[in-house]
């Protein structure tokens, strides 16, 4: 684990990272002007032998606010940009959109959930970036340190410096690793909840933790930390006060998305992490009969753990004997067990035997959830809790890396044999190799990676010992293999990309789509090809790679469009699972600016 440093190291620290980051990144943009006009950045646009600095590619696509219309027509000079005050646009996540909403219950919270506007109030134009927007710095520098250009709010660094959760240093922020209830750094919290957890026999991993669902993460420095211990993180928090913050732990390099526990269920599934973790996160776990605590003991797996750092949890809040009373009675009904409470953080196990939960259901004390409702899309949390009745249902799991290749009983129920687990395996490792060679850039300039239709996770199995970190997007109108996908301690979503994707525009390097299109022709939602690239392309980074496999007349409309789209296109050949020949698209998003 990482350490803290000493004042005058970290400074030293600064400058040996900001010289790292300038000598692999470049690319300042021009300052706007009265009339816009679209331009490559200098430094991208000059061929090797050019020494004019001055020297930019302009483009045709016209900057004005073009909204989505019934019958999509891209115009023949290229898709409008968006004005740049549009640079952070969240569709879903829209203040002025949802403030015009009525009936939402703000009480509790139901306004920083994502409210997607109707089709044709949605922008359609491509979302410029801000003014002197950078290459990110790579990882693991951006752990530390990213350019405050790319993310130029100063609130956080503001209201939660003494908590060091960012701190603003020149042209950089810099991260030094606290938060709210850690401020000594996430490497010292990271260790004392590992004691706690084994009675100081171990540490987190020891205690058989691999995944975590981070709520209310801030700028996820607790998820960076527990990298080193091979524990991947499933990191969210709303847009809210705070509204950076996730846009912060994706520039540095983190897993992160915009989400909220308000009225409907985590888009993610049942029994899926060894622990919930909870800092500060201004959750009222109490309150509504304690309908948040039931997700939270959905999303575990039998013997989690729920680890609370906040007010409540020690002496110094007012109103600790109410709020606690309340946990301990909500905790109690459940069967969870207080195993741990040490001055700020107390941490519940969930239990594995469910005759104690079985029991308080038979006495009226606790409700049990109908076995047939398992979506987690869209849906209303729900006041009860589900049952793992059928005990031979209940697998242990290795400890990663072994989980990565684990045939687990959630591939079994979905029909996927292990020899077709096997060989989807080497599938993607021959896949993936080749990948590299087609983008032809080192690794260490890829860090962020989604994968939008994400199967069984073997895209993101193959990548598991490069420098990257990926989320694995499951379309909740396929087969369900999210379950599979987390059973070999990977991480992601149930999404819907007839919708934008709850997070901010630049968020990823590399996006993967495959067989995504197809998928969604003639889908009911009435979503075209033009909606998902539009999407793609807020959300990838500039110059980041799009890889693309479908049908080849959705391929040929996609090379078509995507110069309107600022894209550039290679094609090539690979070798499907059939081991018949398929096209490869390899698009690369233009580094472009409004001045």
């Amino acid at each position: 684990m990482g350490r803290w440093c000493s004042p005058a190291s970290a400074e030293l620290l600064l400058l040996g990272g900001a010289l790292v980051a300038a000598s692999f990144y470049a690319g300042t943009l021009f300052q706007s002007s009265a009339s816009p006009a679209l331009i490559l950045p200098p430094s991208v646009s000059r061929s090797p032998g050019s020494s004019n600095p001055q020297d930019a590619s302009e483009f045709t696509n016209k900057v004005g606010v073009t909204y989505r219309t019934a019958s999509i027509s891209v115009p023949d000079y290229g898709l409008d940009v968006c004005p740049l005050e549009y640079n952070e646009y969240i569709p879903c996540h829209d203040a002025a959109y949802i403030r015009s909403l009525r009936n939402l219950d703000r009480s509790r919270h139901e306004d920083l959930e994502a409210k997607c506007p109707p089709r044709e109030e949605s922008l359609f134009c491509l979302v410029p970036p801000p003014n002197d927007y950078k290459i990110p710095i790579r990882w693991p520098t951006s752990r530390d340190y990213v350019w405050r250009s790319n993310v130029n709010h100063s609130h956080l660094s503001e209201v939660k410096g003494g908590q060091n959760w960012v701190h603003e240093n020149g042209k950089l922020w810099w991260f030094p690793g606290g938060g709210t209830h850690f401020k000594r750094g996430a490497s010292e919290y990271i260790e004392r909840l590992g004691n706690m957890t084994t009675n100081s026999t171990g540490d987190l991993r020891s205690a058989g933790v691999v995944q975590v669902l981070d709520v209310g993460c801030g700028v996820a420095s607790f998820s960076a930390y527990l990298l080193p211990l091979d524990i991947h993180t499933m990191s969210f928090a709303p847009k809210d006060g705070h509204e950076n913050q996730i846009q912060f732990a994706l520039e540095r390099g983190i897993g992160a998305m915009i989400s909220v526990l308000a009225t409907k269920q985590l888009p993610y599934p049942g029994n899926s992490f060894e622990m919930v973790h909870c800092s500060r996160c201004r959750v009222d776990w109490h309150e509504n009969d304690g309908i948040l605590l039931k997700e939270v003991d959905r999303l575990l797996r039998p013997n989690g753990y729920f680890v609370y750092s906040a007010p409540p949890a020690y002496r110094k809040d007012k109103d600790f004997p109410i709020i606690w009373e309340k946990l301990i009675n909500i905790t109690s009904a459940m069967c969870w067990k207080l195993i741990a409470k040490h001055v700020q953080t107390a941490i519940w196990i969930k239990p594995e035997d469910e005759s104690c939960r079985q029991k308080n259901a038979d006495t009226g004390i606790l409700n049990i959830c109908d076995p047939s409702d398992t979506s987690s899309w869209q849906a209303p949390l729900m006041n009860c809790i589900r049952l793992n009745t059928d005990q031979s249902k209940i697998q242990k799991l290795p400890s990663r890396p072994e989980r990565l290749l684990f045939y687990s009983r959630s591939l079994e129920i979905i029909g996927v044999t292990p020899e077709k687990f096997e060989n989807n395996n080497q599938f993607w490792r021959d896949q993936v190799r080749k990948y590299w060679s087609f983008l032809g850039v080192e690794k260490t300039s890829i860090r962020n990676i989604m994968d939008m239709n994400a199967n069984y996770g073997g895209f993101a199995m193959a990548l598991s010992t490069d420098p990257v970190w990926i989320m694995n997007i499951v379309p909740y109108t396929t087969i369900n293999t999210l379950p599979a996908i987390y059973d070999r301690g990977l991480i992601g979503s149930y999404h819907d990309w007839c919708q934008p994707f709850s997070t901010y525009p630049r968020s990823y390097d590399l996006l993967h789509a495959f067989h995504l299109f197809s998928h969604y022709q003639g889908h009911v939602g009435g979503c075209l090809l033009e909606d998902i690239m539009l999407e793609i392309d807020r959300i990838i980074r500039p110059q980041g790679f799009i890889i693309i496999r479908d049908e080849n007349t959705t391929l040929s409309r996609i090379s078509d469009l995507a110069p309107k789209f600022l894209w550039d296109v290679t094609t090539h050949t690979l070798e499907n699972e059939e081991n018949r020949p398929e096209q490869v698209l390899i698009c690369r998003k233009k580094f472009w600016a409004i001045v």
